[in-house]
């Protein structure tokens, strides 16, 4: 059985960082250099900062992740670029990190990772979750668009070699 927890300070951000690799590996294979394929223990905890994260476990092992957090300031970098305008805005949260291990996958946990973000986020009292994902990452972003996120824009981040695409849903008031 899969649960889905927050992240606690006690959980291995080493564990974490391996789950990241592994679950983003595909995307590197084609082509896609998506932070999360080689990001340090550090740059992990770095992105986590003023997050809440969640993960999934089975059996007492790490099989998938999220993070979600409210609007950055302006003047803080998101990895290495400024944060486009949405990920300023008051009202906005970011989910980012949402992996799934490739041997969990097609059952459900990404699903039920990103109802838990969505969740906190409308606990918070957000009016809207944002993301980014690669542009050609088409697979992705339909997975997005059927759970209600509209693309709303693009960025070319620093560094990588794709565009990505700001994509964003409205929530409802929990």
């Amino acid at each position: 059985m899969v649960t889905i927890r927050p992240l606690s300070s006690n959980d291995c951000m080493q564990t974490l960082t391996t789950l990241l690799h592994l679950s983003y590996a595909s995307l590197a294979a084609q082509g896609w250099n998506f932070t999360a394929v080689d990001q340090s223990v550090d740059m992990t905890r770095e992105r986590l900062a003023g997050a809440q994260g969640f993960v999934a476990e089975r059996d007492g092992r790490f099989v998938g992740t999220v993070a979600v957090r409210g609007p950055k300031p302006a003047s803080e970098a998101y990895i290495a670029d400024p944060p486009p305008p949405l990920y300023t805005t008051a009202g906005t949260a970011i989910l980012s990190q949402l992996a799934v291990h490739p041997d969990c996958r097609g059952q459900g946990i990404g699903e039920r990772l990103m109802d838990a973000a969505e969740a906190w986020a409308c606990e918070q009292g957000f009016a809207r979750l944002a993301l980014d994902t690669a542009e050609p990452a088409v697979a992705l972003r339909r997975r997005y668009e059927r759970r209600g996120y509209a693309t709303v824009g693009g960025v070319q981040w620093q560094g990588k070699t794709y565009g990505s695409v700001l994509m964003c849903k409205p929530l409802l008031a929990a």
